[in-house]
C-alpha cells in the first residue's frame, strides 16, 4: 500500500471509529431524556388523575397507556445498560483481565477495525431499543390522552 492509502486508511479507522463512540454517546443521552420523559408524563398523569373523577373506562386505557409507557422505560434502560457478560473481546473489558504488559502488548496492535465492528453491533442494538421505547412512548401516550378525553367527555 502507498503511504497515500495508508494516510487514507488511517485516516479512515480513526473516523469511523469517532462516529460510532459517538454515535452510542448519543443514544445514551437520547435515552436518558427519553426517560425523564417518561417520568414527567407519568407524574403529570397521575397528578391529573387523582384530581379528576374518572370513569372505569378511563381508569382502564389510563392504567394502558402507564403499562406501556413503563415497557419503554424498560427498552430504555436495556438500552443504555452496560453489557459485561461473556468473553472481553476489546476496550476496557478486556484490559480488566490484562496484565500490564499484555495491555501494552494489545494496544501496539490496531485492532480499531474489530472494534468498530463490535461498536456497531453494540451502537445497532442501542438503537433498536431507542426506537422501539420511541413507538411504545407515542402508544402509551395516546392512551393516556384518550384516558384523559374519555374523562373529560364524561365530565360534560
Amino acid at each position: 500500500m502507498t503511504a497515500a492509502g495508508v494516510h487514507t486508511a488511517e485516516s479512515g479507522l480513526a473516523g469511523a471509529h469517532a462516529e460510532v463512540k459517538a454515535e452510542i454517546a448519543r443514544i445514551d443521552t437520547k435515552a436518558s431524556l427519553l426517560l425523564a420523559f417518561i417520568g414527567v408524563v407519568l407524574a403529570g398523569a397521575a397528578t391529573l388523575a387523582k384530581d379528576a373523577k374518572p370513569s372505569i373506562l378511563a381508569i382502564v386505557v389510563g392504567a394502558a397507556g402507564a403499562g406501556v409507557l413503563l415497557v419503554a422505560v424498560v427498552l430504555l434502560l436495556r438500552a443504555v445498560r452496560p453489557n459485561l457478560s461473556g468473553r472481553p473481546v476489546a476496550g476496557f473489558p478486556l484490559w480488566a483481565t490484562l496484565t500490564g504488559d499484555q495491555v501494552r502488548n494489545v494496544l501496539a496492535e490496531d485492532r480499531r477495525g474489530q472494534d468498530i465492528a463490535n461498536l456497531s453491533r453494540i451502537a445497532v442494538a442501542k438503537f433498536l431499543r431507542l426506537k422501539r421505547a420511541v413507538d411504545c412512548i407515542c402508544v402509551g401516550g395516546a392512551l393516556l390522552v384518550l384516558a384523559a378525553l374519555i374523562t373529560a367527555g364524561g365530565a360534560l
